[in-house]
């Protein structure tokens, strides 16, 4: 079994879209919700922290990452991008879209 650090690093390099999740929280259903529009399919990979025995290794590992251990943490390209206001902003500004297909996460039209 990988450690929390190998498990999230291999994580952010085999899937274009990553999100690091609680699944009562009401931010990370948020991004999930705004994520599930673009139609991802296998390019995105979301891990519910709280299904895990070992969820403070993970978070402690997020803050060594990102300087957060509060979730969402959204990982696109192998890069956090931020959080799902980070995200939100990132459609609004018609980034998202650009981002997404950059790293294969979704296909041009």
């Amino acid at each position: 079994m990988p450690s929390a650090a190998e498990h999230i690093q291999e994580l952010i390099h085999q899937y274009p879209v990553v999100v690091f999740s609680k699944s009562a929280c009401p931010y990370c259903r948020t991004a999930k919700k705004l994520l599930s529009k673009y139609n991802l399919k296998d390019n995105c990979y979301v891990l519910e922290l709280n299904e895990l025995s070992n969820t403070d290794e993970y978070q402690d590992e997020l803050k060594n990452l990102t300087d957060d251990r509060a979730v969402p943490q959204i990982f696109i390209g192998g890069k956090c991008i931020g959080d799902e206001e980070d995200l939100e902003n990132l459609e609004k500004q018609g980034d998202l879209t650009v981002l997404l297909k950059k790293h294969k996460a979704i296909e041009d039209l």
